[in-house]
């Protein structure tokens, strides 16, 4: 894929890129939003560029993409390339936007690597980002394709149907067409983007997992209100989350909201195999949508359902996360709490060692990612394969990037 006269240049020079990569997507997003003020407003994830987390994902994913050309010419990371399309899709990102990052991107190159960018070098790392970039296009475009949509018109206005408070911090909105057509089909684990405008006029876009059945005509996601956080994970820290608030705070039943198309590469294998789902906060979502399927195909095989959070109360659809398991002919379930465990509850983090797994399970993680790496290391010394623990991130994917780089990925 890279040509050989730039595989050396970027071999030879990756480490001083992996080094600066930080400081280069921080320079980058500076210049961009400078000069594109209507991108932070409308289409990034403010609060994620507050906390830094974009930057350092789009760091990740860079130089793991470069480190995988390099160190495996005749392939492409098509696990980190397919999920990050599945994020811009539910954006709807085009080919049109590829190259204004491409002229800010590079304006950073040169201005952090200073006198190191040689027109040699400068060629390499073009070539790096035109194969990912259009990598990422054709991806893209195909997943619009499948939705039979332009590409990046992925919007569509839906009302609410109803809203359920289910915790103090989690509220579930039910929602249908607003014109009355059929509701998009979606497989179990995918997620939409919910846009909603600010008081400041903004228009910031968030995804949220799908909790439904796929054959349900009315959509379901759960919200949790996002409370900013202090030191030691106390209130009164960083901002409050500006979508979710404004959903609690102000959506009410019969509003409307736009909302994308489906998406996410997370879904649910049609495979007569044992299933374990384990999650943690309101990584339980997608998990309720995937036990809903399981019962409406019947699903014969072992499903073990396992799940943490903080206490009972904290537990979002607690109720139908346990009623959907037993809905199913072979389940097994177990929720861990931190506080208030009641009896056949687990007491504090999620621990596999009275869990029987069986043999072949393919495993769906959902949640923080200190609990995701630990259930995945639990999962590979209980004997499960790497390629059978499928996870998503609800945020930027830093896991991914980090695991492309070091040449550890898996599906």
């Amino acid at each position: 894929m890279l040509s050989e006269k730039s595989t050396e240049t970027v071999r030879a020079t990756l480490p001083a890129v992996g080094a600066a990569i930080g400081d280069i997507a921080d320079l980058f997003y500076t210049k961009l939003f400078a000069a594109h003020p209507e991108l932070l407003r409308d289409l990034f994830n403010r609060g994620n560029q507050n906390a830094g987390l974009q930057k350092q994902a789009l760091a990740g994913s860079v130089a793991a993409f470069a480190t995988h050309l390099v160190a495996h010419p005749e392939t492409r990371p098509d696990v980190m390339l397919e999920r990050i399309a599945h994020r811009h899709a539910s954006l709807g990102v085009t080919r049109e936007q590829y190259p204004v990052v491409h002229r800010y991107l590079f304006a950073a190159i040169a201005e952090i690597l200073g006198e190191a960018v040689t027109p040699e070098v400068a060629e390499a790392w073009d070539e790096v980002y035109w194969l990912m970039a259009n990598s990422l296009i054709a991806f893209e475009e195909r997943l619009y394709a499948g939705r039979q949509v332009l590409a990046g018109d992925v919007w569509r206005t839906w009302t609410v149907a109803a809203r359920v408070e289910e915790t103090a911090d989690c509220t579930t909105f039910h929602l249908v067409p607003a014109d009355g057509a059929p509701a998009p089909s979606f497989k179990p684990g995918q997620y939409v983007s919910v846009q909603v405008e600010l008081a400041d006029g903004a228009r910031q876009i968030r995804q949220y997992s799908l909790s439904s059945a796929p054959g349900s005509p009315v959509r379901s996601i759960t919200v949790k209100r996002v409370r900013g956080e202090g030191p030691g994970g106390g209130p009164g820290g960083g901002p409050d989350g500006e979508v979710s608030n404004h959903l609690h705070a102000r959506i009410a039943t019969g509003d409307t909201l736009r909302v994308s198309a489906p998406y996410g590469d997370l879904v649910l294998r049609d495979s007569a195999a044992p299933v374990l789902l384990a999650s943690a906060g309101i990584g339980c979502t997608p998990m309720l949508s995937m036990l809903e399927h399981l019962a409406d195909t019947g699903h014969t095989a072992p499903v073990t359902v396992l799940h943490a959070d903080r206490s009972p109360a904290d537990h979002a659809l607690r109720a139908d996360h346990r009623a959907l398991a037993h809905k199913l002919a072979d389940a097994w379930v177990r929720f861990w709490y931190e506080a208030g465990a009641e009896p056949g509850d687990g007491e504090g983090r999620l621990d596999l060692a009275d869990v029987t797994v069986a043999p072949g399970t393919a495993a769906y993680l959902c949640g923080p990612l200190p609990f995701m790496r630990s259930v995945r290391a639990q999962l590979l010394a209980r004997g499960v394969a790497a390629a059978d623990i499928h996870y998503e991130v609800f945020g930027p994917d830093l896991w991914l990037a980090s695991a492309e780089a070091s040449g550890t990925a898996s599906a």
